[in-house]
């Protein structure tokens, strides 16, 4: 059984100006989310399962799924904010979405094979997906054995200032311990990698410590934890109008309680992504470079 792609969309986007999953970025108007296929298919995924809201479904399926007719199977399954359990009622200053993995829970009912996670705005490398895909292919008829990908914190950097990054501490064996959000991290005029303490003073940190930048491979049995850990959420912050249900904070309940494991993947690749308007041309560009080294073909389809 081949690994499923879940392709976190529902986003709309808002600081960048628009849709901005159907915003075209190669030669020839290709997507972020269609060089993640492109990957994820030579990888050897099996199926791609988008995640969106009902609004734009129009406009996703005629942009963005009917390019994928021949190349992998699509299925598209929906997120709002009154998908909630039974018992529980959607407050109705509730505008927000809930969250990461309130988006992978819409996923339950089509995924029944091991699966990775990824943002639809985000460019993650073909090396991301090789070895995302043989560990979930490992996997394959196991419990509780999860991964994400560890970036290399000197491939996530932007030239335009300073970023926020999920540095991972990690055991012996690779595995998972703990995600330390840093706010504030950049490549500094001396050429090394830091980032700002508690104190607010500089720390140099290894260009090549693992970063989370939300790309996960998760066994089916991720759906039933999930769904614990929502009602957990919702009990504490169903009245609370910003409170979200992220995948780091479920994967850390179920680490910190020695329920699972989670192996952090190195990856070669590096990732860059489109957040504001102004970060558009850098995006171009970069696939531009990578057309002409040969990693991509001039035209995907």
């Amino acid at each position: 059984m081949k690994p499923t792609l879940f392709v976190l969309a529902a986003g709309m986007g808002s600081r960048y100006g628009g849709l901005k999953q159907l915003d075209g970025l190669g030669p020839n108007g290709e997507t972020i989310m269609d060089y993640s296929i492109f990957d994820a298919a030579r990888a050897g995924f099996g199926k791609v399962v988008f995640v969106i809201r009902h609004q734009f479904e129009e406009d996703f399926r005629t942009k963005i799924a009917s390019k994928y007719q021949g190349i992998l199977p699509v299925e598209i399954v929906f997120q709002e904010t009154s998908y909630l359990p039974a018992g529980y009622v959607c407050p109705a200053e509730r505008t927000k979405p809930w969250g990461t993995n309130h988006a992978v829970l819409m996923g339950k009912d089509v995924i029944h094979e091991p699966f990775a996670v990824i943002n639809a705005d985000d460019f993650y490398g073909k090396d991301s997906f090789a070895v995302l895909a043989d560990f979930l292919r490992r996997v394959e008829g196991q419990k509780n054995k999860y991964c994400m990908v560890g970036y290399r914190v000197g491939n996530t950097l932007s030239e335009s200032g300073s970023v926020a990054r999920g540095l991972c501490q990690t055991d012996e064996n690779k595995l998972l311990t703990n995600v330390v959000e840093r706010t504030y991290i950049i490549r500094d005029t001396d050429g090394q990698v830091k980032y700002k303490d508690d104190d607010e003073q500089l720390v140099v940190v290894d260009e090549n410590a693992p970063v989370s930048m939300n790309m996960w491979g998760f066994t089916p049995d991720y759906f039933e934890y999930s769904e614990e850990n929502f009602k957990v959420f919702l009990d504490a912050n169903l009245n609370q109008p910003k409170a979200e249900f992220y995948i780091p904070w479920v994967v850390n309940n179920l680490i910190s309680s020695g329920r699972v494991s989670c192996e952090v993947l190195d990856t070669t690749s590096k990732w860059f992504g489109v957040t504001y308007a102004a970060d558009r041309q850098y995006v171009v560009d970069k696939i531009a470079e990578q057309i002409r080294q040969g990693i991509y073909p001039s035209k995907l389809w």
